[in-house]
């Protein structure tokens, strides 16, 4: 089968950024326009790479049966990080629970790209082929750019936030 390395390549160091915004974010305090404004950047490009991670690999994935579950798992978690990231936008950033909600999220979503990256990656890439390779890089970049453009941060009200 082909290297399909480039796009693996690709999406780590989209995951290398967004460890980056998480350590920025951790150090930030209370309602600051620092914390809002990286937030609101970790949002949207995590809302995005999911997205356009889904669309490339992800699709591809579920059409190898060998892949079918890791594929599964990794997109269940995709939308169990996007709903932890429309609650804590519903949540007052001043109030100590916006910071243990965010403490929660930093790890699941750090253990997710670990196990993306560590497991699921090298598995995909025995199954993938040419065609498949150049059909994620070409998906990938534009739907990113797209969804990145109509992400939004929350839905949801400040009234909606969990406990």
């Amino acid at each position: 089968m082909s290297d399909a390395q480039a796009i693996f390549d690709r999406l780590k160091q989209d995951h290398d950024r967004h460890r980056e915004l998480l350590d920025k974010l951790m150090e930030t305090h209370g309602d600051s326009p620092e914390r809002e404004r990286l937030f609101t950047e970790l949002t949207k490009e995590l809302k995005s790479h999911a997205a356009a991670e889904e669309q490339a690999l992800y699709s591809t994935m579920l059409r190898k049966p060998p892949t079918t579950d890791e594929t599964r798992h990794s997109v269940a978690e995709h939308h169990e990080i996007d709903e932890m990231l429309n609650d804590l936008a519903a949540t007052d950033m001043s109030e100590g629970a916006w910071l243990q909600k965010f403490k929660t999220f930093d790890h699941d979503y750090r253990h997710h790209i670990t196990e993306e990256e560590e497991d699921h990656f090298p598995d995909f890439r025995k199954y993938l082929d040419n065609e498949d390779v150049e059909h994620m890089a070409a998906v990938f970049e534009r739907r990113k750019d797209e969804e990145k453009d109509e992400a939004e941060v929350t839905p949801e009200k400040q009234e909606d936030a969990k406990e």
